[in-house]
């Protein structure tokens, strides 16, 4: 089972990177309507999650696209440059469970996603979430919402 699981996770990266490959260059998904939410995401201790560029017209369509993430994910660097690390994919509860029954949790090719529940620091009615460290290695996991090696504290603040 674990070498399964193995299997569908590398699918998974590998369908994210050829799907996002474009997108290392932030131009790009700002020109296809990607926009930065939220500021730099970090944690208490256990690193960060970093710029968050969502679609909002992806984050509302109720659907979940492994080749479509709702939100790609950047680092910023110290010269100013931001670079992608990963994609997160996203979609509203209620919006799943108006067509899936209350116990079923979402997922893409396997992998389960998180519930963030409401109250949450993004403001957002209670969510399920995916991060999907495709574009730089996470030592605590592909899959897990934080990063330990993403850090926010190059950002300035603003967009360049």
């Amino acid at each position: 089972a674990e070498r399964a699981q193995t299997t569908t996770a590398t699918g998974l990266v590998k369908v994210i990177r050829e799907s996002t490959a474009r997108f290392r260059d932030v131009s790009v998904a700002e020109a296809e309507d990607y926009h930065l939410l939220f500021g730099c995401v970090s944690g208490e201790d256990a690193g960060a999650m970093g710029l968050h560029y969502a679609n909002t017209s992806l984050v509302f369509d109720d659907e979940l696209d492994p080749t479509r993430p709702e939100i790609v994910i950047y680092e910023p660097q110290a010269d100013g440059r931001l670079r992608l690390v990963g994609a997160d994919f996203l979609i509203l509860a209620s919006a799943w469970h108006a067509t899936h029954p209350a116990t079923e949790t979402p997922q893409i090719m396997g992998q389960l996603l998180h519930l963030f529940e409401s109250p949450n620091r993004f403001g957002l009615p209670a969510f399920y979430t995916l991060h999907v460290w495709a574009w730089k290695d996470n030592p605590n996991g592909m899959f897990v919402n934080w990063h330990a090696n993403v850090s926010c504290d190059a950002f300035r603040g603003t967009t360049p």
